[in-house]
């Protein structure tokens, strides 16, 4: 990433990277709007992020890596898949020259569509309930 340049779209996020980088962020954006169709594209913490009900992903083209960071949730619920990549409480490591999992980053995006709609529901349901005398 150059400088200090403030990124304004995922577009912009992903032009500025090699293009073999560019088609693999290309594909993980691809398949994070299929599992989260009605989510909205927008760069939080200077990453490209998806957001429905709050955060639910977000990915970044790194050195070595492509890292996606799917919530502690995220990462919790699907340890099993991601056991063969680096990955922290938030975050996983994808590394540039393996191949990359689309499939679980699916099931993770729809994984936290469900936990987000759910939490969202939640907070509506409690805003409705009468306070108790």
């Amino acid at each position: 990433m150059e400088g200090n340049k403030t990124i304004n779209s995922i577009d912009e996020y992903i032009v500025q990277f090699p293009g073999e980088v560019q088609e693999t962020l290309k594909k993980i954006r691809n398949v994070i709007k299929e599992s989260a169709p009605d989510s909205v594209e927008k760069i939080s913490y200077q990453m490209p992020t998806f957001y429905l009900h709050g955060n639910l992903v977000h990915f970044a083209a790194n050195k070595n890596h492509i890292g996606f960071y799917p919530a502690p949730s995220g990462i919790e619920a699907f340890k099993h898949e991601l056991s063969e990549f680096k990955s922290s409480k938030g975050a996983v490591q994808f590394p540039k020259d393996k191949p990359i999992p689309y499939g679980v980053i699916s099931e993770i995006v729809k994984f936290r569509v469900a936990e987000n709609k759910k939490k969202a529901e939640a907070k509506i349901l409690k805003k409705k309930k009468p306070l108790e005398k």
